[in-house]
């Protein structure tokens, strides 16, 4: 009996994890696929680092230097780019209207997420999956009737074009991310809170959200990318250099005619990217816990 049960164990240990026992297996189910993935992952992030320090006749110059390291690094394109470019007003310009327009998204996503998936009133799952298709609608095709209230209301080439127009692809996504998370939350906490006297208010300030700070967090860090690496909106509610912001600045006024500044763009592009970068290494974990749930009932 003691033998049968020996093999058994055996046979079941060769059924879950023990095939990555020996190492040719590890090799090619996990460090390879896993080193393909951080290849292409990091891969543009080293393109654009090379070329940002890269002097111009290295990158025209093939026969003599390598297109993927630098010979003789300078900081000439990323001078050019912070002291005669706009480049640093650009930036600004992108940090303001990113924090105010997730902002006012996570506001407005709160407040209907915890309206459809708290409160119970008859309808609430047809509306939940309305704003969820309202994020499906094309940008491209929401701009053209945005166009026209921007221009009735003078908010033309003024950071409030974008700071007004960024919620209507934020709060749809936004809201279906809290509703999920929300739901996640024991009603019973609620319901006690209800028994004692509390008002909707404070469920929601002291209970809701306080359980939801991964929710929000990562609602945040989804809003504020989108607002960050936004271009249709940026590209066509601004027109003046001081107001654009960074994925507009860069394309527009680095690339004249036929002329490609391609260490200011790999500079502007690899600085650009940094304030994100930096986001995500802060709520990583936070982040992950939101994924895969953080409140249990």
């Amino acid at each position: 009996m003691a033998d049968r049960a020996t093999t058994t164990s055996v046979q079941g240990d060769d059924g879950g994890m023990g095939y990555l026992q020996s190492v040719p297996r590890r090799v090619v189910t996990i460090y390879l696929p896993l080193a393909i993935f951080v290849f292409v992952l990091l891969f543009p992030f080293y393109w654009m680092a090379v070329t940002a320090v890269k002097p111009n006749e290295e990158m025209t110059n093939f026969n003599d230097y390598s297109p993927f390291w630098v010979v003789n690094p300078t900081l000439q394109h990323i001078r050019y780019l912070l002291f005669e470019t706009s480049y640093p007003g650009w930036l600004l310009n992108t940090i303001l209207i990113s924090v105010a327009a997730t902002f006012l998204s996570l506001l407005a996503a709160v407040f209907a997420a915890y309206a459809i998936e708290r409160l119970r009133f008859s309808g609430s799952r047809q509306v939940g999956l309305a704003v969820f298709l309202a994020y499906l609608v094309p940008p491209s095709i929401l701009f053209i009737p945005l166009s026209v209230m921007v221009f009735r209301l003078g908010l033309y080439d003024t950071p409030f074009a974008l700071i007004l127009t960024y919620p209507t692809f934020l709060i749809p996504f936004c809201t279906w991310l809290l509703m999920g998370y929300f739901r996640s939350i024991p009603f019973e906490l609620e319901e006690c809170a209800l028994i004692d006297g509390a008002s909707r208010w404070q469920i929601l300030t002291r209970i809701i959200l306080p359980l939801s700070v991964p929710g929000l967090i990562s609602a945040g860090i989804f809003a504020f990318t989108l607002s960050w690496n936004e271009f249709i909106y940026a590209l066509t509610f601004i027109q003046s250099s001081e107001n654009k912001t960074v994925p507009v600045g860069v394309l527009t006024e680095l690339v004249r005619s036929d002329v490609y500044e391609w260490g200011a763009l790999m500079a502007g592009a690899l600085i650009g990217s940094l304030p994100v970068v930096i986001l995500y290494s802060f709520f990583v974990e936070h982040y992950v816990s939101s994924m895969t749930g953080a409140v249990k009932e």
